[in-house]
């Protein structure tokens, strides 16, 4: 159990009011269970570890064959290790205190991470489809036997590291991580049949064309990661929260006339918080009514940072930044 604050302004002295909440388990509505990246370090440390070997086996194959292929996944790897080190860091990050500067911590650090480890993938994959063809135009001989052999074991260790990640898909980093490594060992197992059909057949062609698969498979499952860690950087609603849904339960807790100037913004890829300004009856009752308030928009909404503004009805005080009805 712990107190938070919920501060009255506007129509009210200022006085803050302590309301408790709570982190629970119930059959009904919705479940919250936020794992963040500083609580997996474990799983963290296993992943880079041994992507980070697994790279370096790449790169070396690689160049001894000439595969475009192998060189592409190890430069994509490169791409996943930055990425699940940036998470990591940035769910250390967000673990910090809140500070006169910076006063809700360091929590926006884990959008930031999405965003740039997002950015960073598609930048990566541009490079690899860029070889792919330049190789298409000017095909080296490409050891066939070695890209099996080393993207076998790239569907043992991407696949093992997405197990890692299967917890905590609440938090896009999390998420985006378990993605990267689900995908590449799908595209390893590609990268295998690649090497079957060149030992088989000799079309050494088939390797860039593999890297082209690989990189537009790579840009699809990316985009989605992209555009939703652009929307949390631009303080859009997270996705699954529907503010005429926060409102309306809002206005249904008794002694509440109506809501208005409600804002909903992430925090952090796993916290939200909200402001709202709440017309009421009267001035008697605002601890219960606050409390009945916060109670409704952690059961219902998993939202556990609101501000609300009470206001007597009748009175004005209206937001600049208002959502247009």
């Amino acid at each position: 159990m712990r107190a938070s604050k919920i501060v009255l302004r506007c129509t009210t002295p200022r006085v803050y009011l302590p309301v408790m909440e709570h982190h629970h388990d119930h059959d009904h509505g919705h479940h919250h269970h936020h794992v963040s990246p500083n609580a997996m370090g474990k799983s963290f440390a296993i992943g880079l570890s041994v992507n980070l070997a697994y790279m370096a086996v790449e790169i070396i194959a690689g160049l001894a064959v000439h595969s475009v292929a192998l060189l592409a996944d190890a430069a994509h790897n490169a791409s996943d290790v930055l990425g699940l080190l940036a998470a990591f860091v940035a769910g250390r990050l967000a673990m910090r205190a809140a500070t006169a500067t910076f006063t809700y911590g360091m929590r926006r650090a884990s959008i930031l991470a999405a965003l740039a480890n997002a950015s960073l993938l598609l930048l990566v994959t541009g490079g690899i489809a860029w070889e792919a063809v330049l190789r298409l135009l000017n095909t080296p001989h490409v050891g066939g036997g070695t890209v099996m052999l080393v993207a076998a074991g790239g569907i043992l260790v991407n696949g093992g590291s997405a197990l890692l990640f299967m917890r905590g898909q609440n938090d896009l980093n999390v998420r985006g991580a378990f993605l990267h490594m689900a995908g590449d060992a799908a595209l390893a197992a590609a990268t295998v049949v690649a090497g079957l059909i060149i030992c088989l057949t000799h079309w050494n062609w088939v390797d860039p064309i593999t890297s082209l698969i690989v990189a537009g498979a790579i840009i699809a499952a990316t985009w989605s990661l992209l555009r939703q860690s652009v929307a949390l950087s631009m303080d859009a609603v997270p996705a699954g929260l529907d503010t005429a849904k926060i409102s309306a339960a809002l206005a249904g807790v008794p002694g509440v006339i109506s809501v208005h100037d409600l804002h909903v913004w992430p925090v952090s890829t796993t916290e939200t918080a909200l402001t709202a300004h709440i017309v009421r009856v009267d001035t008697t009752g605002d601890s219960a009514l606050l409390g009945a308030a916060q109670h409704a928009l952690e059961e219902k909404f998993g939202i556990q940072h609101a501000t609300l503004q009470l206001e007597v009805a009748g009175f004005d005080c209206a937001c600049a930044f208002s959502a247009a009805a």
